[in-house]
């Protein structure tokens, strides 16, 4: 057997390590994308490994780019299958193979009771989805919400799932003076959204949301859109048209968290997203719906009842008529996401692993 790990256990706050021999440690994602959730956190996974000399592999599709979503699913969930032999299976991918699965996408069939679709990528899901949450060794989820959806639509043992809540890399506020500059910015307010896919994560409900603003802000939103064009046209429909720029994806992100101020997220389903966290360390107030497992760790006032909470409205007008509330807020948000570093949510999934390879 190959030599990757160290046998991890605590001591203090600290995990030490020791020389020992066992299962190839493979981390498994279907593609890379620079600007996917789980692609990132992969991505900061992989990166505090090395630093831990923890040796890994990381297996992706080796698929045809040109193939159909679905037959992809498939493809890969054989390519991997087929050729585990003495490898362990830490999987961010559905397949019917992991010894351990984070639940990093959630549970597709409770996102289905959000869109419906005859999609045949859906159905593959599923059929995957029910094997690979039965034959796993141990789940990660990441909220609460997610451990509780795999129970109720799966019927699995709540034992055998771990919440490990997502971790980011903590920084500070940079530069953005570039950036004002290139969208000819002044001395308004920004709020933000960032993500990709704009239909499950609200794009077109923040869009009605700001449109009741009062105050003077830029509506910042950055992503990448197939149907751009009908959100766009839906400003003009709302007459908010001048204070909305779309930026399209971004790897500058830093700078316009740095910039803003709120960051709006009402999204349908979301397991737990990466940018409520990366906003907040960033000093912006956040806002984002039940149906985001990260509402799990925001207080009460954050918290939309879903992506149609006009309340929030109100909330946003207090905030922009109000600098000292506002850097009230922001100084909270900064101090909760201190408790969310990459590094301890590493510390806690190394502890699962080590457990399960036991």
């Amino acid at each position: 057997m190959e030599k990757f790990y160290k046998n991890a256990y605590e001591t203090g706050k600290q995990f030490t390590w020791e020389n020992r021999a066992m299962k190839k440690l493979t981390l498994l994602r279907l593609k890379k994308n620079l600007f996917g959730g789980a692609e990132r956190y992969l991505e900061r996974l992989s990166n505090e490994l090395k630093k831990q000399n923890i040796d890994y592999e990381i297996i992706y599709c080796n698929c045809p780019k040109l193939m159909p979503s679905f037959l992809k699913a498939l493809w890969y969930n054989l390519q991997v299958c087929l050729n585990k032999k003495n490898k362990f299976y830490f999987s961010l991918e559905r397949v019917t193979c992991p010894d351990i699965y984070r639940a990093g996408d959630g549970v597709h069939k409770a996102f289905l009771e959000t869109k419906k679709s005859i999609n045949p990528l859906h159905f593959i899901y599923l059929f995957i989805e029910k094997r690979m949450f039965k034959n796993a060794k141990k789940i990660i989820a990441n909220s609460n919400m997610v451990k509780n959806q795999i129970i109720k639509y799966y019927g699995i043992d709540k034992n055998k799932i771990e919440v490990i809540y997502n971790g980011i890399p903590l920084k500070e506020k940079v530069d953005f003076s570039d950036v004002k500059k290139e969208f000819n910015l002044k001395n308004e307010k920004i709020i933000l959204y960032v993500g990709s896919g704009f239909e499950r994560k609200g794009v077109k409900e923040a869009l009605e949301i700001i449109a009741k603003v009062k105050r003077d802000f830029k509506f910042i939103v950055i992503g990448k859109e197939k149907k751009i064009d009908f959100y766009k046209n839906y400003t003009k429909q709302l007459d908010v048209e001048k204070k909305v720029i779309f930026t399209g994806a971004r790897s500058d992100v830093d700078k316009f968290y740095s910039m803003a101020d709120i960051f709006l997220f009402p999204t349908k389903y979301e397991p737990f997203s990466n940018v409520i966290l990366e906003a907040m360390n960033f000093e912006c107030v956040v806002f984002t719906t039940k149906q985001n497992g990260v509402s799990e760790i925001l207080p009460e006032f954050n918290v939309m009842e879903n992506s149609n909470d006009l309340s929030v409205i109100d909330k946003i007008n207090m905030l922009l008529e109000n600098d000292k509330i506002l850097n009230e807020k922001k100084q909270q948000m900064k101090e909760i996401s201190k408790k969310f570093s990459i590094e301890e949510n590493v510390k806690k999934t190394l502890k699962v692993i080590n457990e399960t390879l036991n």
